[in-house]
């Protein structure tokens, strides 16, 4: 039941009135968190990955999301009338929940008509399906064409997606005349008052389907593994979101198909880390090179790129290589390269070598040592 359920605000973990673009990073870094391709026979993810799913399918709807802020789980359960019985103790009007109330007073006021309630039968679009891929960081950072296979509803070819037996169609429900409604009246000293419900006849389609078709058993659609072209554009990252329209499950009663999103994943790089758009390369470079100065070879992700360094160069020093970075893939501006270069000791060194670095130190005055210079007279200070 409704009230049985989390608060999806809490299950995303979200303040109630988040605004969209929170509710999508939520929604997105628990989806991949718990997607059923990362947590293999995982029912607990696989429950937790649906709840996440329900919760934002109101949330990411405006309609749905103030209805739902508004009167919580009755206001977007479709079984409970927009209110369900469970709303404020209004369930003891008829048994028709919050929708009778609007019945009662057009039944007062209005001459006994009532309101029109919704159909059921009208077109619905197919559900929403979610993938998981993962990329390489060239891959992420030039874009790439993938083809991917999953297994999802399609429309039957047999019926073409009708559910009905090939040379059959389904009839209107004479219960209900097609709305899918059956209204009942009861009548009061204040008036009549009116409430519907569901055709039990029809399950609230407002069709009967009396020849089902055999391959689909009269759903209009079955499983099947299908093959989809994924054109994954420049400059994406992790947890973006690639979106294929109408390549979700078939909708119902003429209604359009879902839609498939891509949730990205990007392998990391041997020598690179992506900042935004920007990349950080280390570089480590010898004493003879940082205190003489020295070409660099800098490697980016589409060539190598010559760069003085000058004499002097302190460890940690960061260069700057504009237009060296990721796309955007709003704006399509590149980022830029960030170049580190850290000092390497040399180690294991043998006599001679050890030798010659001593005479180099020797030769190298205090004086030529910045830092060193300026912390020696601090300590003479100290201790003077």
């Amino acid at each position: 039941m409704a009230e049985q359920k989390r608060d999806y605000y809490e299950v995303l973990g979200l303040k109630k009135g988040a605004d969209d673009s929170e509710i999508k990073r939520a929604y997105r870094k628990l989806a991949m968190k718990y997607h059923p391709d990362k947590n293999p026979d995982n029912k607990e993810a696989e429950e937790k990955f649906k709840e996440i799913n329900e919760a934002y399918s109101v949330l990411s709807d405006p309609d749905k999301k103030s209805k739902y802020d508004q009167f919580g789980h009755a206001g977007v359960d479709p079984n409970a009338g927009f209110g369900g019985g469970g709303f404020g103790g209004f369930g003891g009007f008829g048994g028709g929940g919050f929708e009778d109330i609007f019945d009662m007073f057009g039944g007062m006021f209005g001459g006994g008509g009532g309101r029109q309630s919704r159909r059921r039968n009208g077109p619905r679009k197919g559900n929403d399906i979610q993938k998981a891929m993962t990329i390489t960081f060239e891959e992420a950072a030039f874009g790439v064409k993938k083809e991917i296979q999953i297994n999802k509803y399609v429309a039957c070819e047999t019926c073409s997606g009708t559910g009905a037996k090939p040379g059959t169609s389904k009839t209107t429900c004479s219960t209900c005349g097609g709305t899918g409604q059956v209204t009942t009246a009861q009548r009061t000293p204040f008036g009549t008052f009116q409430s519907s419900s569901p055709c039990p006849d029809c399950g609230g389609t407002g069709e009967v389907n009396a020849n089902p078709c055999e391959d689909c058993g009269g759903t209009g659609k079955i499983r099947k593994n299908v093959k989809i072209a994924v054109d994954i554009p420049a400059g994406v990252d992790n947890d973006s979101v690639v979106s294929i329209k109408g390549q979700g499950e078939p909708g119902t009663n003429g209604g359009p198909n879902g839609d498939l999103y891509i949730v990205i994943s990007v392998k990391p790089h041997k020598l690179f880390e992506r900042r935004g758009n920007d990349l950080w390369l280390e570089i480590p470079i010898t004493f003879d090179q940082a205190a003489l100065g020295d070409e660099l070879t800098v490697p980016t992700l589409e060539e190598k790129v010559a760069y003085k360094m000058p004499a002097g160069t302190q460890p940690g020093t960061v260069f700057r290589l504009k237009g060296k970075g990721v796309k955007s893939v709003r704006s399509g501006r590149k980022g830029d390269l960030y170049v580190t270069v850290n000092l390497e000791v040399p180690t294991n060194l043998n006599s001679k070598q050890k030798k010659a670095i001593k005479a180099m130190a020797e030769e190298v005055d205090t004086e030529c040592y910045n830092k060193k210079k300026g912390f020696l007279d601090s300590l003479k200070e100290f201790f003077s």
